[in-house]
């Protein structure tokens, strides 16, 4: 069987990681685009393959020559639910520029295939297109630039677009890693009113997805030249409802103030409900069992 061969962005981060370690295990040759400085904990494998990324088109189209990949899974970004002005330069560069020298270094390598991480987040209220934060907008922006590769470079693109993730070894400070330190700290929370649907999907299951898209984009399943799927558990729990699950399941009490802090503007109160499904994907780990992978882990 042909090695398969692809460059992942994002390794550094927790679901770019673990898709490293998976398609390593798997067989695959892995070339990660990684900038100078970022962390390299669990990238120590010998598929994986290390690139430095100057910041240059140019280098980046170098980097994706020398690499050759079969396609290209891009996982990098900057996620800010809020900005400041501050942040502007940082979103753009990372969520923009970047992924845009990344879809001119396919084109200019004849690389087609894409899997591209999105994030349920472009459709607030359920919408079209309507998003949370800048950091979402920014997403959608990229999406739009793609349009112009698919159409002129015969790019193939499959997006990805992630509700909210979580599994063992994530350090994030999303709310999973906040419910565990607050319960062995044994200290008081102030938290929204608690009313907000969470819809979570275990690392496992992403990861699954991942894959599957790469599938079909490269046995031609997908006819179209872009897609997006969104990659929900299907099913979202409110937030107090969440919080109880997990104190079940991890044996630790929460003292959790409900309402001691007001709803973030444009407070996600109910997910994207009107997503396509991904074929042949869905979620196989429930919350119950995921919480329990993640304190294990």
């Amino acid at each position: 069987m042909t090695t398969r061969s692809v460059l992942l962005t994002g390794a550094s981060g927790f679901i770019g990681a673990a898709l490293a370690q998976r398609l390593a295990r798997e067989g695959w040759q892995v070339h990660l685009l990684l900038r100078p400085g970022s962390a390299r904990e669990g990238l120590e494998h010998p598929a994986l393959h290390i690139h430095e990324h100057d910041g240059s088109t140019a280098g980046l189209i170098e980097i994706v020559r020398q690499a050759a990949p079969q396609g290209v899974f891009h996982l990098a970004s900057l996620f800010l639910a809020q900005h400041t002005a501050a942040d502007v330069e940082r979103l753009i560069q990372s969520n923009v520029l970047f992924s845009t020298q990344l879809a001119e270094a396919m084109a200019a390598n004849g690389v087609k295939l894409l899997v591209n991480a999105g994030t349920s987040w472009q459709h607030y209220e359920d919408g079209d297109y309507n998003p949370v934060c800048l950091y979402a907008a920014t997403k959608q922006a990229f999406e739009a630039i793609l349009r112009y590769y698919a159409e002129c470079a015969g790019l193939r693109v499959c997006t990805l677009k992630l509700f909210d993730t979580y599994g063992p070894g994530d350090q994030r400070p999303k709310l999973l890693h906040l419910l565990k330190k607050t319960a062995q700290a044994g200290t008081a929370l102030a938290m929204s009113p608690g009313g907000q649907l969470i819809d979570l999907v275990y690392i496992d299951d992403v990861l699954d997805a991942f894959l599957q898209a790469f599938d079909r984009l490269q046995s031609g399943a997908q006819e179209e030249a872009m897609a997006a799927y969104g990659i929900s558990s299907g099913a979202p729990l409110p937030l107090k409802e969440l919080a109880a699950l997990y104190a079940k399941v991890s044996g630790l009490p929460l003292d959790i103030e409900w309402g001691g802090r007001a709803y973030r503007p444009r407070e996600v109160m109910v997910p994207w409900t009107s997503y396509p499904q991904l074929p042949g994907w869905h979620p196989k780990i429930s919350l119950a069992e995921g919480i329990t992978r993640t304190l294990a882990g």
